[in-house]
């Protein structure tokens, strides 16, 4: 295939095509579903499918990657192929997508002297190398080499977080030393001042908005007169953060008349077409004068549900694109079948105190530091001393909190500090000899704007009245592995593990309520399907066909703040990301 850019228009094996694409995040999918939506999007009437690359999903751990299962991006690609759509690939650095730390591995924050999305020497010597591995295993896909991938893209959004336009300059340039040979892209807002911030010279300039098609391209056409107007990330819906208080939804009629105007002059991609799911700990947040983490679900309102079912947004952009393509689409693939499970009780239950030796080795600490200090990325860190003497009535404060802490005298909870608290402090009563733990959860690194490199755990100073505490026990709990954990039937304190298991005749799609618990997460046969918390809005997990086997089933729950009812919970058949 040959793609190229002509002035202002696509072209691909000599014809002007208009790109109609859609937003599908490869590891926010399981790889069982990717055939499945990509017929949906071809039924939909589009020719291509655009996806974001996760670095800090492919390197883990430093110098260690990871290609396999749901990270297949090559598989990804090719099946892509084999249904008839172009692929436009978008590898970062930095992706954003409200995803954990924006895509960037959290092990870049416990180098020395790092600063991120600059020229940075040792940013750049690893996101250099990240980018090598990723570039081997789609180079082969490319358009220029018989493959589907017409385009690629450079960083992300960058007019809106920085200026270093010689870093932009310098990314183009490994880019095209690694034998990227594709036309390259940047996407930005729509002010001059995004524009001129994030794009450069050998890259066609894109623009990111959900609405208002004219007059978003007003600076795009003055400072681009004689380009492709592509708009890359046409928002059709939003993403939800803890506490919304109800699911951001769009209007199908409004957004459908939006991609009217954009066929009429240009080309698009949606974002998103699905979804998907932010399992275990990789969803973002948002930081600005609040911190707000994001949900579990990745739903965002989008044409396809976060399981991939037909939605009436959908139907009415199928309707739109046939009528500018002209052309008869397939039929529309059945949804994947969805099944209730029933409720299932978790009888076994292990205290998160009693475990803690099981799960982490103490370091000793002179005073708390950040998580990153010890060496953990993701999940959850305890702090625990002895106390020298008595405290009554006594503040314990925190210069700064990543990002919710719950304080515990002898197991007994004292008080709970969110970094959202005007006051970042907790009283508390202790006798000499007593046991202070402070347990923290890191609910998510911010994937925008300029708070994306505060730490987690206990960062600056803490202080037990006016003075400075020594001599800790730190326990790292990423809750990576839960195989050494010892339950009992007994339930003791907040923090705990239940167990339980539940049998199931066919695999299918399915949904977990958790009404009698408060915040946690939840293992399925051992895998992270992700958060919950009783504030919404967010209420039922999504849990996929193929995390499920027939016969017995095993499910793990972390409960940090304490269960409301009976340790049931229950499979049902629909979703809910709304409150009730």
């Amino acid at each position: 295939m040959e793609f190229k850019i002509e002035g202002n228009k696509f072209i691909k094996d000599g014809q002007e095509i208009k790109i109609i694409s859609g937003a599908v995040h490869y590891f926010r999918n399981m790889k069982d579903t990717w055939r499945d939506i990509f017929k949906k999007m071809k039924a939909m009437g589009l020719n291509c499918v655009e996806t974001y690359c996760a670095w800090n999903m492919h390197e883990k751990k430093v110098g260690e990657f990871d290609f396999t299962g749901n990270l297949d991006i090559k598989e990804f690609i090719n099946i892509a192929k084999e249904e008839g759509l172009m692929a436009i690939v978008r590898p970062g650095p930095y992706i954003c997508a409200e995803w954990e730390f924006g895509g960037l591995p959290w092990w870049l924050q416990a180098m020395d002297d790092m600063e991120i999305r600059c020229q940075n020497k040792t940013y750049m010597e690893r996101f250099e190398i990240y980018l090598s591995q990723i570039f081997d295993q789609i180079r082969p896909l490319l358009a220029t080499n018989g493959g589907p991938i017409i385009m690629m893209q450079c960083e992300n959004e960058y007019g809106y977080y920085g200026d270093d336009k010689e870093y932009l300059k310098k990314l183009y340039e490994i880019y095209r030393k690694y034998g990227i040979d594709v036309p390259l892209f940047t996407s930005d807002g729509t002010g001059e001042e995004d524009l001129m911030d994030g794009t450069i010279d050998g890259c066609l300039a894109t623009l990111n908005f959900g609405s208002r098609v004219e007059e978003n391209f007003k600076a795009h056409d003055k400072l681009f007169p004689n380009s492709p107007k592509m708009c890359m990330e046409m928002w059709n819906g939003w993403f939800d953060a803890w506490g919304d208080g109800f699911h951001h939804t769009t209007s199908a009629e409004n957004y459908a008349q939006v991609v009217d105007e954009m066929l009429s002059c240009g080309s698009l991609n949606m974002y998103m077409l699905i979804g998907g799911t932010n399992f275990g700990f990789t969803s973002g947040a948002n930081h600005y004068e609040k911190f707000a983490p994001d949900v579990t679900s990745y739903d965002y309102d989008a044409p396809l549900t976060e399981c991939g079912d037909i939605t009436p947004k959908y139907m009415a952009l199928r309707e739109v694109i046939a009528k500018h393509t002209g052309k008869e689409l397939p039929p529309v693939p059945a949804n994947r079948e969805k099944r209730a499970y029933g409720k299932v009780e978790l009888p076994y239950v292990a205290s998160l105190f009693d475990n803690m030796n099981k799960l982490s080795a103490p370091v000793f600490s002179n005073v708390p530091k950040c998580m990153e200090a010890y060496g953990q990325g993701y999940g959850y860190i305890a702090y625990v001393t002895k106390l020298n003497r008595d405290y009554n009535n006594v503040d314990i404060t925190f210069e700064s909190i990543g990002d919710r802490a719950q304080v515990y005298v002898n197991r007994s909870l004292q008080g709970i500090v969110y970094v959202n608290d005007d006051e970042l402090k907790v009283k508390i009563n202790a006798k000499a000899g007593d046991t202070l733990t402070i347990l923290v959860e890191n609910m998510g690194r911010a994937n925008f704007g300029p708070k994306m490199m505060r730490k987690k755990g206990i960062a600056g100073r803490l202080l037990l009245g006016r003075r400075v505490h020594f001599n800790w026990d730190v326990y790292t709990l990423p809750m990576d592995n839960l195989d050494l954990l010892e339950y009992g039937k007994e339930q003791k304190e907040q923090s705990s593990f239940y167990k339980g298991s539940f049998t199931v005749d066919k695999c299918a799609n399915t949904f977990l309520y958790l009404d009698n618990f408060t915040k946690g997460f939840v293992l399925i046969n051992g895998f992270n399907i992700g958060r919950y918390w009783e504030i919404g809005p967010q209420k039922s997990l999504y849990v996929p066909a193929s995390l499920l086997k027939e016969g017995e089933n095993e499910i793990v729950v972390f409960e940090s703040d304490g269960i409301k009812g009976d340790k049931v919970v229950e499979f049902l058949d629909y979703p809910t990301l709304q409150l009730n």
